[in-house]
């Protein structure tokens, strides 16, 4: 833990000025990804994912490598930054992670950077390590086919450089959406995001 963040936390706070670090959960996901799917039952169709290493720290992470990664995805699904209606955020609630994601997030959305939802599941299930990127693609999945995003918890007062996102804070969010982007990152620069849109 003190290779994270010097103090335990009590909670973790994704994106607030006063988060203190990360916590561990336990958790487990898994998917069933086919080509074609006719005939079978659907819960999204994956469009695009991009996954980069720029080894840019054993721990620390870059905006630049992380912005990368989502302007490739975006290409790749052949999406705009405008047609996003969800971003599933990594949100691990440490000092550094929060700060590079904003950052790369503002940059790549731009003035649209206000158009989508935005969630940090960590807040509820603390980071479940390699199950994490599973986890919030299931819980995305489930909020595009329902229209109801759950909140990021203890998210009060947000880094001045998500300024203007569209946090769901408080009760869930609702709005028809149709396009998610779905950030995770790892340890020695490993960036993945990919873009799923709702299977109807």
């Amino acid at each position: 833990m003190e290779r994270v963040h010097p103090e335990a936390p009590e909670r973790v706070r994704p994106f607030d000025r006063d988060r203190t670090g990360v916590l561990m959960g336990d958790g487990a996901a898994a998917i069933v990804l086919r080509k074609e799917h006719e005939g079978q039952q659907v819960h999204g169709l994956l469009r695009g994912v991009s996954v980069n290493c720029d080894a840019y720290h054993a721990t620390a992470p870059s905006p630049a490598g992380i912005a990368q990664a989502m302007r490739q995805a975006h290409t790749m699904a052949g999406v705009r930054p405008d047609d996003v209606d969800l971003v599933m955020l990594h949100g691990t609630g440490t000092l550094l992670n929060d700060e590079a994601e904003a950052i790369a997030l503002a940059e790549v959305l731009g003035t649209d950077a206000g158009h989508p939802l935005m969630t940090a599941i960590k807040s509820m299930t603390g980071h479940t390590s390699g199950g994490s990127g599973l986890l919030n693609l299931v819980i995305g999945l489930r909020a595009l086919d329902e229209g109801r995003v759950p909140p990021t918890v203890g998210l009060d007062h947000p880094v001045d450089e998500a300024e203007g996102f569209r946090f769901v804070t408080g009760a869930p969010g609702e709005q028809h959406m149709r396009t998610m982007q779905l950030n995770a990152f790892g340890f020695g620069g490993i960036n993945a995001v990919a873009i799923v849109e709702a299977s109807r």
